[in-house]
């Protein structure tokens, strides 16, 4: 079947979606309680959408269209408290992070859902690891190629949500030493990692498309797993790098961030995305993944190293405009302190672990961030 039509939508709008953990009070492991939450959240209007995930120690939650940091983050909230609220009554606890720090994958059960259960059969034991909680940020596009040119333009931009929303740095009971581990679970999976170079919708969808559903291996675009991919159903691209943070607050703050980039580079004022811009596109990434904030990045146009950190306050420095305009600056102040001084929610989490000298503590203090204790 050909690829849908690109449904175009409101340029710069946004959506969110967050990955989150469901916890066990009692010993802090994952909890299989997937469905006695969702019932419990049926029986009331939810202020937004929320579904079951691969596991059933996972749930999703998406945000509705947004436009501006304020309604974002004030939906988020809501959703938030909706959620914990729920999990009291059922003395389960909520929380964030890109993984959970000693859950044992083989113990974790699949969702009981047609596509998960088909993902279970063909990826076997990589769908069980694949309990791993991530935050997916939707943009509108004004047409195919506007969402095909944000797309690549964005390659050198990947290293800064991974560093700034990094939160796993623990899995199976140990300090990996990375500040991203989720990201090496989802590159385990074949059709990872970047999309192919094409600026032309009509070249993506009846070249690239075709010859990839001719050959079986794909049916639609759920079937990638590419770092940023378009979704013509909703007409946006979707960043998949960030790990879910520990706040809403993050959350809020590392979309309106991608929403002031994608202003400015449809502004057209930099060069236009090349394929050479991936050269060095898995480097930075990994810099990004293991080092976070600390890592550093090569620039692929002038083939400077500089320190993610510092690019991401450069960044900032550019975006003021951008950002009095989408109402963007109460997300710019938070991504600037992050970067500065607070650090990413990494470094939060194995501080969490110096204090308690447990990773049972460090799954507590991320419950306790969600629930803004």
């Amino acid at each position: 079947m050909p690829l849908e039509t690109f449904k175009a939508s409101e340029s710069l709008t946004l959506g969110v979606e967050l990955e989150l953990q469901l916890v066990n009070t009692y010993d802090m492991d994952l909890s299989s309680s997937a469905n006695d939450l969702l019932e419990l959240l049926s029986r009331k209007p939810f202020p937004g959408v929320v579904t079951p995930e691969m596991t059933q120690s996972m749930i999703e939650i998406a945000t509705d269209v947004q436009r501006a940091h304020g309604p974002l983050l004030a939906q988020l909230r809501e959703i938030r408290d909706t959620l914990v609220r729920a999990g009291d009554r059922l003395n389960v606890a909520l929380a964030g992070g890109g993984t959970h720090p000693f859950q044992r994958w083989f113990e974790q059960r699949i969702f009981s859902k047609p596509r998960f259960e088909q993902l279970s059969g063909l990826y076997g034991y990589l769908a069980k690891q694949f309990t791993v909680f991530g935050q997916h940020v939707h943009v509108g596009c004004s047409s195919p190629d506007e969402a095909l040119f944000l797309l690549h333009s964005l390659n050198r931009y990947v290293p800064h949500f991974i560093a700034l929303s990094a939160s796993s740095p623990f899995f199976q009971g140990v300090d990996t030493l990375f500040d991203s581990a989720r990201l090496n679970s989802v590159f385990a999976f074949p059709l990872s990692g970047r999309a192919p170079f094409t600026l032309s919708w009509d070249e993506f969808s009846n070249v690239y498309f075709t010859k990839m559903e001719s050959t079986g291996v794909v049916k639609s675009m759920k079937d990638f797993y590419w770092d940023i991919r378009p979704k013509p159903e909703y007409g946006t691209i979707e960043l998949r790098v960030c790990d879910t943070p520990l706040t809403v607050e993050r959350a809020a703050a590392l979309a309106c961030y991608l929403q002031c980039i994608c202003r400015h580079l449809l502004q057209r004022d930099e060069p236009p995305p090349v394929e050479d811009d991936y050269l060095v596109y898995t480097y930075n990434r990994f810099q990004a993944c293991r080092f976070g904030l600390d890592g550093t990045m090569v620039n692929p146009r002038s083939r400077e190293q500089v320190s993610i950190r510092e690019d991401i306050l450069a960044t900032l420095r550019r975006l003021g405009p951008h950002a009095d305009v989408l109402g963007a600056q109460g997300a710019l102040d938070e991504i600037e302190r992050t970067a500065a001084n607070a650090g990413n929610h990494a470094s939060f989490l194995r501080k969490s672990y110096a204090e308690s000298g447990s990773v049972q503590g460090v799954v507590a203090s991320a419950v306790d961030a969600l629930r803004a204790v």
